[in-house]
C-alpha cells in the first residue's frame, strides 16, 4: 500500500498538537553517517519554537555513544540500545528500561549466542562499539541477505533472545526489548501529560518498526530511505517525507514549524 506523503496540509490538520518528536538517529538524523549543519539548525528552531517542540532520540547505538550524544545535542534525553536504557538530560546515570539483574552474566549469555551465530555465519564480527554496550550485542550489517537475517532471527528466538537490525548493525537483544516499549516507559515517567496526539515518531529501518505500529503511535513518519525496507515491515509509517535521511527529518521539522506550532 502506498505511503502517504507528509505535506503542509497533513501537518496543518493532523500534526497541529505535536509537542514531542521521538526520533531514530542513524539514517534519520544523519547524512552518510554524519550530523549536518541542517540538523543543528532544525533542532535549534524546534527548541526555540513558541510551543517548544521537544526532541527525544531513540537509537540502536550503544550506551557509551548515547551518554555522550545526549550532552551535545539540544534534546530532552536519549534512549539507547533499541529501548534498553534511557539517559535523561540532567543526569549522567542511565536508567535501565529492561530488567537485567546480573549484567556480567547477561553479557556472557549474549556472547554465547553471538558465537553460535558466528559458527553459522562465519563472516560476522562484533561491532566496534560492542564494548560500550550493556543490554544487547551487535555486529555490523554488512551485505547479509533477507533470508540470512531471517535465519539469524530464528536462531536467536530459539535461544530465548530477540533480534533486529538497522542500516548499520544487527542486534541480539532481550526478547521484550524494542523502541516502542522503551519509549512508553519513558513517556509515562517523564512526560505524563503527553498523549499520542502530542507525539510523532520518526525512523528509517526495521529496528524502528515498533515506532510505526499504529495502535501504539498513530502519528509516525518515515524518512524517504525507509522505502528500501517497505516490503519487509509489518508496520509501516503513517507518513513519508520526500527527502532522505536528515533532509527528510528537516522537511518534517519545517512543516511542524510553518503551520503555526512554532516560530517562523
Amino acid at each position: 500500500m502506498p505511503l502517504t506523503p507528509i505535506s503542509e496540509e497533513v501537518a496543518k490538520t493532523c500534526l497541529k498538537n505535536i509537542q514531542l518528536i521521538a526520533t531514530d538517529m542513524d539514517g534519520t538524523l544523519t547524512k552518510n553517517g554524519k550530523f549536518t549543519s541542517h540538523l543543528f539548525l532544525a533542532l535549534e528552531k524546534l527548541a526555540l519554537a513558541t510551543a517548544k517542540i521537544q526532541v527525544l532520540v531513540i537509537t540502536g547505538r550503544s550506551a557509551g555513544w548515547v551518554q555522550a550524544i545526549k550532552n551535545y545535542l539540544p534534546i530532552v534525553g536519549a534512549i539507547a540500545e533499541n529501548g534498553g536504557l534511557f539517559y535523561p538530560i540532567h543526569t549522567e546515570a542511565p536508567e535501565f528500561l529492561t530488567s537485567i539483574p546480573n549484567i556480567a552474566l547477561h553479557r556472557q549469555n549474549l556472547a554465547e549466542v553471538f558465537q553460535y551465530l558466528k559458527s553459522q555465519f562465519t563472516k560476522i564480527e562484533p561491532s566496534v562499539d560492542n564494548q560500550f554496550r550493556l543490554t544487547d550485542w551487535t555486529f555490523d550489517i554488512q551485505d547479509f541477505s533477507l533470508s540470512e537475517l531471517t535465519k539469524m532471527a530464528e536462531i536467536c528466538q530459539s535461544k530465548g533472545y530477540g533480534f533486529t537490525y538497522s542500516t548499520v548493525q544487527c542486534h541480539i537483544k532481550p526478547l521484550e526489548q524494542d523502541k516502542a516499549t522503551g519509549l512508553w516507559q519513558v513517556l509515562s515517567k517523564y512526560f505524563p501529560n503527553i498523549t499520542t496526539e502530542n507525539i510523532i515518531t520518526v525512523g528509517d529501518s526495521p529496528n524502528d518498526e515498533s515506532l510505526f505500529e499504529k495502535s501504539k503511535f498513530p502519528l509516525s513518519v518515515g524518512v524517504a530511505n525507509v522505502l528500501e525496507y517497505a516490503n519487509k515491515l509489518n508496520h509501516q509509517p503513517a507518513y513519508i517525507t520526500r527527502k532522505k535521511e536528515v533532509e527528510g527529518f528537516c522537511e518534517l521539522a519545517e512543516l511542524l514549524l510553518i503551520q503555526g506550532v512554532g516560530i517562523k
